[in-house]
């Protein structure tokens, strides 16, 4: 087993959908540029996955893939501090996903809420593919290649990665169990010396008897510490006290990531296909432009009407981009009529523009050198594919496949 520290491992992706918008940056980019620093972090652009839905047009990917990652780089997505990579450019994700789906129930993958929640909202497109199908355990396949033990995503995307926490667990109890598998632990065990050896014991039994969590975390951390016993013997201990064989595969967690507060110039969540989006970088007089003519409270027809901020969808970017004192003016001033709409979103014109500047500034430099961009990840994919391949080295040996 490889000395990969898994909790301290993120792995995230998106999809090539071209160049992205503000809520893209608010509810992932900003949560990426810091987690880049806390975490060793894997950042991917989903190529494959944005098949799974449009495989009938293909035109448009791999312009989406480079304004995509030239936006990721503009945010400040740093290729020094997080591994950068495109997925198709990593086909050891193909060949996990495909030993994968040897061990995973048709079930399982059936009954994920966003499965018929998706074939529902896209009704007019051919959904019934094995890749839309499989498209879930593709994602599973994407996470425990790097055998990241965190993944951040919302609140509506915990079902992929507990059906990727389900596949380790099952692939885990089917080739973990190694001949001789207990003997071994228990050998291991005694090398930890009398004292570490009692408390691993003490710990297992509290956490199998009563379900013990912190009992849980206290031998992992316990487990860590140990010079004196091998990398295998440390993996087989993992899951010896849980009950299971050598853990192959960590089970991920959720890191669940606050939910954007972006709203969309009607309101709604800001979002492409509801064309109510401002770009990540858009040109400064579209932006004041599309701010200018954002909708308002409809009570307020009038200069003269008080109006009601909660209402009014330009009181939601207030919300993101003023300070207290703008915002208590905006309060004031709208409900006693004592301030303009035009006058209102002026403060945010400039505070959107003063947002994005170093933005368009770092993509101009990007954009000016395309061989810059691909090197970048020209060099993240081979960073990516060395992980990747250690872990396939792992799962072909427990398979029994690691033959010539």
């Amino acid at each position: 087993m490889s000395s990969v520290d898994s909790q301290q491992r993120v792995l995230s992706g998106m999809r090539p959908t071209g160049k992205l918008h503000l809520g893209h940056y608010h509810g992932v980019l900003k949560n990426w540029v810091k987690l880049q620093h806390e975490y060793e972090c894997f950042f991917f652009v989903a190529d494959w996955h944005a098949l799974t839905t449009d495989y009938e047009d293909t035109s448009g990917i791999e312009q989406s893939v480079w304004d995509m990652v030239i936006d990721w780089l503009a945010a400040g997505v740093n290729p020094g501090s997080s591994t950068m990579f495109i997925q198709s450019r990593v086909p050891e994700h193909a060949e996990l996903h495909l030993l994968l789906s040897m061990i995973t129930p048709l079930g399982w993958l059936e009954r994920i809420p966003t499965y018929k929640d998706q074939q529902e909202k896209l009704r007019e497109k051919d959904l019934a593919t094995y890749g839309f199908l499989g498209y879930p355990l593709l994602q599973s396949a994407d996470i425990l290649m790097y055998r990241a033990g965190k993944v951040p995503v919302g609140a509506d995307q915990v079902s992929h990665v507990e059906i990727t926490r389900e596949v380790a667990r099952r692939f885990n109890h089917i080739y973990g169990r190694e001949p001789g598998f207990e003997e071994q632990a228990e050998g291991a065990i005694v090398k930890m010396g009398k004292k570490n050896a009692k408390l691993y014991r003490n710990l297992k039994k509290r956490y199998q008897e009563a379900g013990d969590l912190e009992a849980l975390e206290t031998a992992r951390a316990l487990l860590k510490e140990q010079q004196n016993i091998s990398l295998g013997d440390r993996e087989r201990l993992y899951g010896y006290i849980e009950g299971g064989g050598k853990v192959i595969l960590p089970e991920p967690q959720p890191l669940l990531t606050p939910e954007s507060k972006m709203p969309g110039l009607d309101g709604q969540k800001m979002s492409k296909s509801y064309n109510n989006y401002i770009g990540l970088r858009e040109d400064q007089d579209s932006v004041a432009q599309k701010i200018r003519t954002m909708q308002t409270d409809p009570q307020r027809v009038r200069r003269t009407d008080p109006g009601e901020p909660e209402k009014c969808p330009v009181w939601g970017m207030h919300k993101i981009y003023s300070d207290a004192d703008t915002q208590e003016w905006v309060q004031a001033g709208c409900r006693s009529a004592g301030i303009g709409c035009l006058e209102c979103k002026k403060p945010l014109i400039d505070a959107i523009i003063e947002e994005q500047r170093p933005l368009h500034e770092r993509a101009r430099e990007y954009e000016g050198n395309p061989d810059l961009v691909r090197s970048i990840i020209d060099e993240g994919c081979e960073q990516a594919r060395d992980a990747a391949r250690d872990t396939l080295e792992e799962v072909r040996a427990a398979m029994g496949l690691n033959y010539r």
